[in-house]
Formats: structure tokens, sequence, C-alpha cells
């Protein structure tokens, strides 16, 4: 079965101070595994809720493109970034090299430690890439699909 990935926002009225009375409207980024902009949106809000203390709204919701999504067991690794790889490959007719360029997102603790851990997942790549870019993103967390069988 296949699903994309949707970036969410929620907007929401952050407390500032213990008692609550001086609050900042904040918006967070979350990204979502789901089938349609619609069981992102229902998803996302189940997820999120729980979490939430007084009124939220989702603000927006956008489909984005990720070809592999690489998490982390290190639980200093609080950060995601997007990294643009470019697959190699060569042009029988004309010789020359095309670049097919993924995106795909890795939880690190900081830059390098992305680019070590991207590196470290690609090692088994068969064919030809080089990384273009590595980008820290404002996602701060990601909830992926889980079957209710499992």
């Amino acid at each position: 079965m296949s699903s994309d990935w949707f970036e969410c926002k929620v907007k929401y009225d952050k407390p500032l101070d213990a008692e609550g009375l001086k609050t900042k409207t904040v918006t967070d980024t979350y990204l979502v595994d789901a089938l349609s902009f619609t069981e992102a949106e229902k998803r996302f809000i189940e997820e999120i809720t729980p979490f939430m203390t007084g009124e939220f709204i989702v603000s927006n919701i956008r489909r984005v493109k990720i070809s592999e999504l690489f998490d982390s067991d290190d639980n200093q690794a609080d950060r995601w970034f997007k990294a643009k790889v470019a697959f190699i490959s060569l042009d029988e007719k004309t010789g020359e090299e095309k670049y097919s360029n993924q995106f795909m997102l890795v939880k690190a603790i900081d830059f390098r430690d992305a680019l070590k851990q991207l590196d470290k997942y690609m090692a088994s790549t068969l064919g030809d890439y080089k990384i273009v870019s590595i980008t820290e993103t404002p996602i701060l967390d990601v909830f992926k699909y889980v079957s209710q069988d499992d």
C-alpha cells in the first residue's frame, strides 16, 4: 500500500509563564504518513490532541515529496534534516550523466550528525549518488502509519 507524507501545521497559544497569564501564538510543524489530506488531518488531530491544552487550529496541510525517512534511536537526536540526494545515471545515447533528485529526511543531533547518518544509510546503495544539500527543517515530530494489527 502506497502512502504519502503530509506536512501539518498547528497554531495555538503557548503559555510563557507558569500561571499561563502570558501567552504567545505559535505554529508548530509535524509530518504525517497518510493516504489523503482528509486522513492526514484526522490522524494529525488524533496524535496531537493529548499534548494540547486549550484550543488549537490545524492551520495548513501540504503534501511533501519524501522518498526515504531515516529515524534515529539516539535520544539526543531531536531535529529533522531534509537531504537532497542526486542519483547519477548514464544516458546511453549521449553518454552524459543524468541526475535524478530524491528528498530524504534524517533525524539527527546536528548537521554533522545528519551527514554522518545519511552516509551510513546510503552506504548500501548500489548506484552512484551525490548529496546536493542538507537543511534543517522546522518539523518537530513524525507520525508514521501504524496498522491496528500491530
